[in-house]
């Protein structure tokens, strides 16, 4: 596996500035005194969240990014790929096992196996 993945899915950058935001709105608050400090905490793990969760493609494997570690699930193990009615896509594994797929929707599911080289195989 190249350890460049050949699409990077994730979730609107509209996210990254509502976290900014936040952050900035806390500062007063944490200027206030030291033990309201923390809070700055909450919006700055709204900003990595944002900035790593999503999916990504590879040749043979999907890769999907929370705040914190990763999960990888072969292209081999996942039986079907499906939206859900908001539209979020999830993997149903061949253990019978279902995860979402962060940041890949209905909309960019056709790119997601282009990248992957996979086949539709029922476009339903």
């Amino acid at each position: 596996m190249s350890n460049k993945p050949l699409l990077r899915v994730r979730k609107t950058g509209a996210l990254l500035v509502a976290a900014v935001i936040a952050f900035v709105g806390t500062v007063p608050l944490a200027g206030a005194g030291w033990e309201w400090t923390p809070v700055l905490l909450l919006p700055t793990a709204a900003f990595v969240w944002a900035w790593r969760a999503g999916t990504d493609v590879y040749a043979d494997e999907l890769r999907v990014k929370a705040l914190v570690g990763s999960t990888r699930v072969p292209w081999q193990r996942i039986s079907e790929l499906a939206p859900d009615p908001s539209g979020q896509v999830s993997a149903l594994l061949d253990n019978g096992n279902m995860i979402r797929l962060t940041g890949v929707t209905k909309a960019n599911l056709p790119r997601v196996l282009a990248a992957g080289k996979q086949e539709i195989t029922n476009p339903e």
